[in-house]
């Protein structure tokens, strides 16, 4: 029989269950691919902030990218670090601690979607508007489009984490490597029928204008280059549209894989793992593509 524990504000997390033999290999990866992670998007950052010719829309938007690894990697991380090498008992953190971390994991998955939605808005004017782009694409816009895909992202996750926290707690135990919504609210032993409502119509709106913004983006580009003779631009929608949609699908599939997973119970370990590497993946190889594929950035590592 199940013991309850009404409203405690220390919960334990349940982390990663590895073996002796593998801790120290895990810890270290994890450890590199933060480290890495944080370097090289941070280094984007600071050298398009610094460097005039890469004040373009291009790179402005994609500095938004490199923050939210940023973001989601730091509040993941660390945290997940440390709990491996302490006993599972000790794997603490408080309330108010989880309910940050579940806002933040939440707000990084959302923003994932909404800051390449408005990047491929930027690659949409850049091919199909290329005499209007530097009218269309100002620093206004530029701060419009910011603005819009991390508003949206707060709004939508503020209203997810509200419907959570409005719950009382029966449990103490999160069955995760780290705090999310999911997790949160399973801790209670009321009707979270509004919560999955919500939770399902916000997945669904969200991806639905994800893809869908994608998908008609590179089908009026695609268009455009099936009518257009002009070779240069086809080669320039292809060098710049395939940076893009790269990013798009790392990101994508990295996030269907838990996913799909929860279906599976048998596959618990394999859905920690794939919860964890949505993080990593996506925030280790953004920066690397971007950084191979421009020639502005790759001339400053010369």
């Amino acid at each position: 029989m199940e013991n309850y524990t009404y409203n405690s504000f220390t919960l334990r997390l349940e982390g990663l269950k590895v073996t002796e033999d593998s801790m120290y290999p895990v810890f270290l990866f994890f450890l590199f691919s933060y480290l890495f992670i944080i370097l090289t998007n941070l280094g984007i950052v600071v050298l398009v902030c610094i460097e005039k010719s890469l004040h373009q829309p291009m790179y402005l938007l994609f500095c938004n990218l490199s923050f939210n690894d940023i973001l989601g990697n730091t509040n993941m991380l660390p945290r997940l670090l440390s709990n491996m090498l302490v006993p599972p008992s000790e794997r603490l953190i408080s309330y108010y601690e989880c309910v940050l971390q579940a806002f933040t994991t939440q707000l990084f998955a959302t923003a994932s979607h909404t800051v390449l939605m408005i990047m491929a808005f930027d690659r949409y004017v850049a091919i199909c508007n290329p005499l209007r782009y530097a009218t269309i694409m100002t620093n206004k816009m530029v701060l419009k489009l910011t603005a819009c895909a991390w508003g949206v992202a707060l709004v939508l996750v503020a209203v997810l984490l509200g419907l959570t926290i409005r719950l009382s707690r029966c449990r103490t135990v999160i069955k995760n490597p780290y705090c999310d919504n999911a997790s949160l609210f399973k801790l209670s032993c009321e009707s979270v029928f509004i919560n999955n409502i919500y939770g399902l119509t916000f997945s669904v709106v969200l991806l639905t204008a994800s893809i869908g913004s994608v998908v008609l983006t590179y089908t009026k580009i695609t268009a455009v280059c099936l009518t257009s003779k002009n070779k240069s631009l086809n080669s320039k929608a292809l060098k710049t549209c395939s940076t893009h949609l790269c990013l798009y699908l790392i990101m994508f599939f990295s996030g269907m894989v838990p996913i799909a997973l929860h279906r599976f119970p048998q596959y618990t370990y394999e859905r920690k793992v794939s919860s964890i590497l949505f993080h990593v993946i996506p925030g280790g190889f953004n920066p690397m593509i971007y950084g191979v594929q421009s020639k502005e950035i790759r001339k400053f590592f010369k």
